[in-house]
């Protein structure tokens, strides 16, 4: 059966009346859409071709990098005869995924958000270099034209085949989080000016399938070496679970990806998910080989629990975890997992300007930049130079725990923890510049909360 996927965003959007994560999808006839994954040694190109002219089927997409098969519908009497050939590892149903946003405008004006001070990638009146490393945002696509970012064309895995230009907006705020440039004008990110390529998964409207997905992590394992891409950031997720064993076991492609291109260097940062349950039961969240990334309430950029709640999330506090994040249960996803701002976020909208929007879709990408600064700037390799994608997510996170509790949050490992664990603040450990704009943050403009979570 498929399943719908969603992507990590604001919690508005889990209490919205949307389809939720696992339910089944509407239309019959997905259920014959595939993902047939070759032994490694098989030429895919080939076999893909013998496989269409023996079975009389059309394959959508074809993969050799991240791993060796192709996409295609087929009836399961194929599928099963298929299933049987030696050179196939196995074939997974393809699922749905789709990604919905919720936003407010917010006053025009530079600034640095709350969220890139609270982690110490800036000040209000100093900001962080660019990172030498690149970025993937593999996602609905960055608004390639926006001034504030350094933004260039990837692929468009989606099924228009068009361009990587974002129709939907949630890409482009998570690439200004990420690199929004310090240009003197709206938002400052984590790493300002850092290149960052558009992936685009989604469609415009927000919808899009494994198969897509794994088209996104294909093209970054080929392009990595020759771009400089040594970072992807996925704030989307389903259900599923870690095998520990690369998907081998549970037949899964998307974890057999992402192994394979971590293998190849590049670091992985996902969105826990907004289910307030467990990273145990979501993918990729809980590969060991991401880095998992939960999502904190900051309302005024400091520590010390003091700024209030949020005026456009009203049921959050200040410095605590997000009532809506995900969290890590057992040994092995505390292992990989860490924390960053997620509530009311700034960041850049499609076709200029700013907006805000809260969920773990908002966290990742403030841990996506700081792998990036710790990648190296300035042509001087930082600490996580020549590091493994695994030692990356360790550095990351060992420096976060050597941060004073005073730094920390209500419910992290130092502070009243309980039995959720949602990691230790993420910290940017790097030498802030002078930047062009000594603004404060501006106060977002209030929204109206949607459910019980009270999600802009």
């Amino acid at each position: 059966m498929r399943r719908t996927l969603l992507g990590a965003l604001s919690a508005s959007v889990l209490v919205g009346g949307l389809a939720l994560i696992g339910a089944p999808m509407a239309s019959a006839d997905q259920n014959d859409a595939y993902i047939v994954v070759f032994n490694e040694q098989v030429n895919t190109h080939a076999k893909t071709v013998a496989v269409e002219r023996t079975y009389g089927i059309s394959s959508n997409r074809s993969y050799s990098h991240a791993i060796r098969g192709f996409s295609a519908r087929m009836p399961s009497a194929v599928r099963e005869r298929l299933a049987q050939d030696p050179d196939v590892a196995f074939i997974a149903p393809d699922r749905a995924v789709a990604a919905h946003i919720a936003s407010v405008p917010l006053s025009e004006g530079a600034s640095v958000p709350t969220g890139v001070r609270r982690i110490e990638a800036a000040t209000a009146t100093a900001v962080s270099p660019a990172s030498d490393a690149a970025v993937a945002v593999i996602d609905t696509g960055i608004d390639l034209q926006n001034p504030d970012l350094n933004a260039v064309a990837g692929t468009d895995c989606t099924a228009s085949g068009g361009t990587s230009q974002d129709a939907n907006g949630h890409g482009t705020h998570v690439a200004g989080i990420i690199g929004a440039r310090n240009s003197g004008s709206d938002t400052v990110g984590v790493a300002p000016n850092t290149r960052l390529y558009s992936v685009k998964v989604l469609d415009s409207d927000g919808v899009g399938t494994i198969s897509q997905l794994i088209c996104g992590i294909d093209w970054v394992t080929a392009n990595a070496e020759n771009l400089g891409i040594k970072v992807a950031n996925v704030s989307l997720g389903t259900t599923g679970s870690n095998d520990n064993n690369c998907g081998r076991t549970n037949n899964d492609p998307l974890h057999l990806a992402i192994c394979r291109s971590t293998e190849r260097g590049t670091t992985y940062v996902v969105s826990a998910g907004n289910d307030r349950t467990s990273i145990s039961g979501a993918i990729p969240a809980a590969y060991p080989e991401v880095l998992t990334v939960t999502a904190m309430s900051d309302s005024d950029g400091r520590p010390g629990r003091t700024g209030g709640r949020p005026s456009c999330a009203t049921a959050e506090s200040d410095d605590t975890p997000a009532t809506f994040t995900n969290f890590a249960r057992t040994s092995s996803a505390i292992a990989h997992t860490v924390a960053a701002p997620g509530v009311c976020i700034s960041s850049t909208r499609v076709g200029g300007g700013v907006t805000t929007l809260s969920g773990s879709s908002m966290a990742a990408p403030h841990v996506t930049g700081v792998v990036a600064l710790c990648l190296g700037s300035g042509g001087v390799a930082g600490p996580c130079g020549g590091l493994t994608p695994a030692q990356i997510g360790q550095s990351v996170r060992s420096h976060a725990a050597t941060r004073p509790a005073s730094y920390g949050f209500t419910g992290d490992p130092r502070n009243s923890p309980g039995s959720n664990y949602y990691g230790y603040l993420v910290h940017a450990d790097v030498e802030p510049s002078p930047t062009t704009d000594p603004e404060p943050t501006p106060e977002p403009e209030p929204c109206r909360p949607m459910g019980s979570l009270g999600g802009c």
